[in-house]
């Protein structure tokens, strides 16, 4: 049963992913994107790691997909037109790369010591959890949400309006 959990999880963010990449409109794409974080949550469980699955649910696919859905609204107010797609002509390339990269990485999940069952005691509770991320990987861990913070701040304010430039007001008076 985890075998088939596994590879159904695997195929439905293999399927997420292009859809991300494949997908013309940015809405489309963010949809796409919560069926590969969905999926990731599948494959935490098949590794028992409840835990991280349940903060995958609530982190990722709620909290960060809908930020993402508001700055795609935001800057896609004005502009509800659709862009043709980049990816054309590129799928003979793309397919066998992402085949031959699924391929080695499920050899190598296949490889790890969990894979067999032998877990390491308190694998993906909260204690384990909260000691590696405010621990190991703090740094990392805020580095990241100042990239965020600074890509959704650059994101509005390219896609915010021009300003008009200083000078009198149509009522006559003069701008502050």
């Amino acid at each position: 049963m985890e075998v088939f959990l596994f590879a159904v999880g695997a195929a439905l963010s293999l399927a997420g992913g292009v859809g991300v990449v494949a997908a013309r409109q940015p809405v489309h794409s963010a949809l796409s994107l919560l069926v590969v974080l969905g999926s990731l949550a599948v494959l935490y469980l098949t590794l028992a790691a409840e835990f991280l699955a349940v903060l995958q649910v609530i982190v990722y696919a709620g909290a960060i997909v809908v930020l993402f859905l508001f700055v795609i609204m935001l800057l896609h107010a004005r502009t509800p037109e659709s862009r043709p797609s980049r990816v054309g002509g590129q799928w003979g390339l793309a397919v066998p790369l992402g085949l031959a990269l699924w391929a080695g990485l499920s050899a190598a999940v296949w490889r790890l010591p969990g894979a067999a069952g032998g877990l390491p005691e308190g694998f993906g509770t909260t204690e384990s959890v909260g000691r590696e991320l405010f621990g190991k990987f703090l740094l990392p861990f805020e580095v990241a949400s100042l990239l965020l913070l600074v890509g959704i701040v650059a994101a509005v304010v390219l896609g915010s309006s021009p300003t008009t430039p200083a000078g009198p007001r149509p009522g006559g008076g003069e701008q502050a």
